[in-house]
């Protein structure tokens, strides 16, 4: 999980995790509630309440996006079922001076449209591209990465920076 967050973010130690939590969420609208409530209380364990209204905001911009774009048309939210393989997840990871909020969705495909970073600021006054527009916004920096190795699909992730 680890290894393709850290291509595009600012060097760590992934030894030096401090906290790390993670959660399935169904292939339902309803898991951007379940996402958000599984955040205020991971980011409550760890000192972080504070941050919680952005990184909530972030996180369910994500999920929301991951619903709607990256899962197959059969395990799209009211589709039934959610097959195994087509799980989205969401992860929590701080270090000292950063948390990272990361979203996996079964989609091999790059995020197109108005979901590429490069795009968000010709993109902000477009209803279905305000959503990245605020993840950039809120966010210290963001991005995507294809899974390695076994795992299929992709890892959206935001990073935020923490005060001390």
């Amino acid at each position: 999980m680890l290894e393709p967050l850290r291509q595009g973010l600012p060097p760590v130690d992934p030894t030096a995790v401090s906290g790390s939590a993670s959660c399935a969420l169904p292939a339902r609208f309803e898991a951007v509630r379940g996402a958000r409530s599984f955040t205020r209380s991971t980011l409550s364990q760890w000192g972080l309440d504070d941050r919680f209204d952005d990184v909530a905001l972030v996180v369910s911009e994500l999920v929301t996006n991951a619903l709607r774009h990256a899962l197959p048309d059969e395990a799209r939210p009211c589709g039934g079922e959610q097959p195994e393989s087509a799980a989205v997840r969401l992860h929590l990871m701080r270090w000292s001076t950063r948390l990272v909020c990361a979203v996996r969705d079964p989609s091999e495909d790059r995020p197109g449209g108005s979901f590429a970073p490069e795009r968000t600021d010709r993109n902000c006054d477009l209803e279905s591209g305000r959503g990245l527009f605020l993840v950039d916004a809120y966010s210290d920096s963001w991005g995507w990465h294809p899974l390695a190795g076994r795992l299929t699909g992709k890892v959206v992730w935001a990073l935020f920076l923490l005060h001390g």
